[in-house]
């Protein structure tokens, strides 16, 4: 049996587009019984209960992605206990994120592009205002492949 994979989550502001990707990526790349330790959310709460936005779907669909099934939450502060890990999309997800920690509370939060410093850039640029899913998505890729090298 393969080790448990970590207790991941994603976040971004809407939770409808670069975190959701982000968790579909990741549980494609660590299949359906290690893919159960991920989950997204955003640090709003404009979309609770959505799907990912239709052109981010469409653009993870032609990549073999599937994120229809997966529905917008917000973060909360109990998700500091419930993972192992938190990445942030961006810096102000992370202001965000670090704004909710419980005192005393030690999980990690990192941004997502840390996990591909070669890109040049800290934060995943949110496809909703630029309109460039395709290079949101290479970004998530990246940075994914960049993750599972640390997880082993």
């Amino acid at each position: 049996m393969a080790d448990p994979a970590p207790k991941l989550l994603f976040v971004c502001l809407g939770n409808i587009c670069r975190s959701p990707a982000a968790e579909g990526v990741m549980r494609a790349r660590l299949g359906a019984e290690r893919g159960r330790a991920l989950d997204s959310a955003g640090t709003s709460g404009w979309h609770i209960g959505d799907t990912p936005y239709p052109p981010m779907i469409d653009c993870a669909r032609r990549r073999g992605i599937d994120l229809r099934p997966l529905r917008a939450r917000g973060f909360v502060a109990a998700d500091f206990e419930a993972f192992e890990l938190i990445i942030a999309m961006d810096r102000f997800n992370l202001r965000d994120i670090e704004a909710l920690r419980p005192p005393g509370n030690a999980t990690p939060v990192r941004l997502f592009l840390s996990y591909a410093p070669h890109t040049g850039l800290k934060d995943v640029p949110d496809p909703y205002y630029t309109g460039d899913f395709d290079r949101t998505l290479d970004l998530i890729e990246t940075a994914a492949a960049g993750l599972m090298a640390t997880l082993g």
